[in-house]
C-alpha cells in the first residue's frame, strides 16, 4: 500500500476519491444523504480563504483504496486540525485507515498542531460499543463531544408553519425577517460575518474550546461560489434590527435536482436572545425552500446534545433523531 498526495484537479482520481467517500460513508447508514460527484468535486476544489486542506489518497498498486483530508485553520484555532479518514468497504481491516490516520496526524503535528479532532457518524445504540470508537480510542483519541443528527420530513403543513411563524412574532417585533436566495447583499454581509464568527464560541463544543471564528466577507462570498459549483441553493434567512444589524440567521443549503436540504448554521446573537428569533428564522425559511423546491423531501441537521434551545426547536417544528456524530480529539 502507497500514501500520495492526490491532484485534486484530476478527474479521474476524484471520481476514484467520491466513489469511495459514497460507498464507505454509507456503510451502517444506508438512506444517509447522499453526495453527487458533482457536489463532491465542487466541494473539495472551492477555495477556503480561511483553512488549507490536505488531500491523501491510499493506493494498492494503481488502484485507490481510501482517503483522507486533513484540514488546518489559518485565521483562528491555528493549534487545531480536523481530518476525515474513508475507506473502501472492500478493504477494510487491512490497515488502510490506520495507515492514512497515522499520515494525517503525524502532518498535523509537523504544522504546528497539537489538538486534531474528527467525528464519525454511529448508531445511538452503539455510541459506547461501535468499532469506530474502538477504532480512534486505540489510537489515542478521546471522546469530546456528541451531536446528533436529525432528520426533518417534508413538506410541512402550511398552516403549522404559519403558527410556528405566528408564535414567534409574538415576541420577535421589531426585527425584521427577510430571506436571500443564492446571494447575500454586500451592506449586511460584515454584520453576518459577525455572527457567524460567536457560533464556534457559544455553541456546545463538549471537552475542546475554540476561539472565536474569523468570518469575512471574502470567506462568505466563497461559500456562497461553492454552493453555486455544487448546483445548490443557499437559503439565508436572518432577523434584522432597526438598524439593519443580523441579529439571527438560519442557512439551508438545497440540492437543486435532488430531494435533500441540508441545515448549516442557526444562531441568534447573544444580545438579542429571548425574543423567539431561532422560530422566527427558520419558519421562514422552510417556507421558502418548500416554495421554491417542493420536490425537496428532507431536511438534515446536527446539533450538539447539550443544546437544549435549539433542540427544542427543532423538536417543535418536527426533526426525529437518527443517530450520534461522535466527535474525538487528540492532544500532543
Amino acid at each position: 500500500m502507497d500514501l500520495r498526495p492526490l491532484d485534486i484537479h484530476d478527474d479521474d482520481l476524484m471520481r476514484e476519491a467520491h466513489r469511495i467517500d459514497d460507498a464507505g460513508t454509507q456503510v451502517g447508514r444506508e438512506g444517509a444523504p447522499r453526495w453527487t460527484y458533482d457536489e463532491y468535486v465542487a466541494a473539495v476544489r472551492s477555495p477556503d480563504s480561511g483553512e488549507r486542506a490536505i488531500h491523501v489518497g491510499a493506493f494498492d498498486d494503481d488502484r485507490m483504496v481510501g482517503v483522507g483530508i486533513l484540514y488546518e485553520f489559518l485565521l483562528d484555532n491555528t493549534e487545531k486540525a480536523w481530518f476525515e479518514v474513508v475507506v473502501d468497504p472492500e478493504h477494510r481491516r487491512k490497515g488502510v485507515g490506520s495507515a492514512l490516520l497515522d499520515h494525517l496526524v503525524a502532518q498535523a503535528g509537523a504544522d504546528g498542531r497539537t489538538t486534531v479532532l474528527t467525528d464519525t457518524k454511529i448508531p445511538f445504540a452503539e455510541v459506547d460499543t461501535h468499532h469506530q470508537r474502538r477504532f480512534l480510542e486505540t489510537r489515542g483519541f478521546t471522546q469530546a463531544n456528541i451531536e446528533v443528527v436529525r432528520h426533518l420530513d417534508l413538506p410541512l403543513a402550511d398552516d403549522a408553519i404559519r403558527k410556528w411563524a405566528d408564535h414567534a412574532a409574538e415576541k420577535s417585533g421589531g426585527y425584521r425577517v427577510e430571506t436571500f436566495v443564492g446571494h447575500f447583499p454586500d451592506e449586511l454581509a460584515e454584520s453576518l460575518c459577525v455572527l457567524l464568527g460567536q457560533l464556534a464560541v457559544d455553541a456546545p463544543t463538549g471537552t475542546v474550546d475554540f476561539e472565536e471564528e474569523v468570518m469575512t466577507p471574502e470567506r462568505l462570498a466563497e461559500r456562497y461560489a461553492m454552493t453555486a459549483a455544487q448546483g445548490r441553493e443557499t437559503f439565508e434567512t436572518v432577523a434584522l434590527t432597526p438598524d439593519n444589524q443580523v441579529a439571527a440567521q438560519t442557512t439551508l443549503q438545497v440540492q437543486a435536482d435532488g430531494t435533500d436540504a441540508f441545515q448549516w448554521g442557526t444562531f441568534v446573537h447573544r444580545e438579542h436572545r429571548g425574543h423567539r428569533l431561532g422560530l422566527a428564522v427558520k419558519a421562514v425559511n422552510l417556507r421558502e425552500v418548500q416554495a421554491r423546491h417542493p420536490h425537496v423531501t428532507r431536511v438534515t441537521t446536527q446539533n450538539g446534545e447539550t443544546n437544549g434551545y435549539m433542540i427544542d426547536i427543532n423538536e417543535q417544528i418536527g426533526f426525529r433523531p437518527v443517530e450520534a456524530s461522535v466527535e474525538f480529539v487528540k492532544r500532543a
